[in-house]
């Protein structure tokens, strides 16, 4: 029973990452429409259906768009986290190493996140962007070698 219990306090712990990123995504979904709402009408634009896609939100000033940017990089790469995850708690293959991996990875992509939506300074997000690929890659690394 108390082995049981360390097994799911560990996958409880490498789950806790993953849905504060979920979270932070819907946050940043949500900082998308409360500033790309009031922009529209400010701008006094007829969404159009037929307009080729992405030319109409061009329109809008850069810094309304670049949380839109960013919420699509969040559900870009991140998915690949999210799988990672999943698949090292399936496996039953929780350790401190992967839980220090995810909250790194959680923590780089928020801060990227903030730069991106606030900044962009596109220096400061790739390096941002690249440091968020070694604990990813750490976890792909421990996921990898309990599959193979």
């Amino acid at each position: 029973m108390e082995t049981q219990m360390h097994i799911m306090g560990s996958i409880t712990a490498l789950l806790q990452p993953m849905m504060a990123l979920i979270i932070w995504s819907m946050l940043v979904w949500l900082w998308m429409y409360v500033t790309r709402l009031p922009a529209i009408a400010a701008a006094k634009m007829k969404l159009d259906p037929m307009a080729p896609s992405g030319t109409q939100m061009a329109q809008l000033p850069a810094k309304v768009r670049w949380k839109a940017e960013n919420y699509n990089h969040l559900m870009e790469q991140p998915t690949l986290f999210y799988a990672v995850t999943l698949a090292l708690c399936i496996l039953n293959q929780v350790s401190e190493l992967a839980i220090i991996a995810a909250w790194s990875y959680v923590i780089l992509r928020i801060i990227h996140s903030v730069f991106q939506a606030m900044l962009n300074i596109i220096q400061i997000r790739f390096v941002l962007f690249v440091m968020s690929n070694i604990p990813l890659i750490i976890l792909i690394y421990l996921a990898t070698g309990y599959v193979y």
